[in-house]
């Protein structure tokens, strides 16, 4: 069975002045690099959601550019690798948000252990929609009739929630949102985690 790494890093950064989020810097690496850096050797090419501007290119993986304006943001990500990968097989796909530079190193292995046809990240009972694993034969009908969110999709799925709690003393999904955030990852950076 194949196993897909989608790494959603479209977004704009809006709340951040307007830098993307992929190329912020932290401990002396990009977001991205950072993320790439966390996950195990894969057995096919890692996908990069690059965002509604189809000239994006980042190193490292294909960039598939949103598709769609609606809905946008993750769920636009998400439906580019859908439609590029198709949903006629068992094959997994796992989704992981460029902004999350302390991803634990089970986290591909603890998404794609459940035989359930999607499964979600968490921490201490807080759980991220794009942290996710999904069967691409449970999507077959998304495309037709995508939901806005993929909180909305993991519900619909009805997703395994995989917590974290035991295994982390620090939230490992921890996410960049806006100039709070950032000072806080750095700070965690320079503190040795990650």
């Amino acid at each position: 069975m194949n196993l897909h790494v989608l790494i959603l890093a479209g977004g704009r950064g809006s709340r951040l002045g307007g830098v993307r989020k992929a190329e912020l810097r932290l401990g002396g690496s990009t977001l991205l690099d950072r993320v790439i850096a966390r996950l195990p050797p894969l057995p096919t090419p890692l996908l990069i959601a690059t965002g509604p501007d189809p000239t994006l290119n980042y190193p490292g993986g294909i960039n598939l550019a949103d598709q769609h304006a609606d809905p946008g943001g993750p769920m636009a990500g998400l439906l580019a690798a859908i439609r590029y990968l198709g949903t006629a097989s068992d094959e997994l796909l796992v989704t992981v948000a460029v902004d999350t530079p302390f991803l634990p190193a089970d986290f591909v292995a603890r998404l794609t252990a459940t035989k359930a046809s999607a499964a979600e990240a968490g921490w201490r009972g807080n759980f991220y929609p794009t942290n996710a694993a999904y069967r691409l034969s449970a999507l077959a009908g998304v495309l037709a009739e995508p939901p806005a969110s993929p909180r909305q999709l993991l519900a619909a799925l009805g997703a395994r929630r995989i917590d974290w709690a035991d295994a982390a003393g620090e939230d490992p999904f921890a996410n960049l949102n806006d100039l709070a955030d950032l000072v806080a990852l750095r700070r965690r950076a320079r503190s040795g985690d990650g």
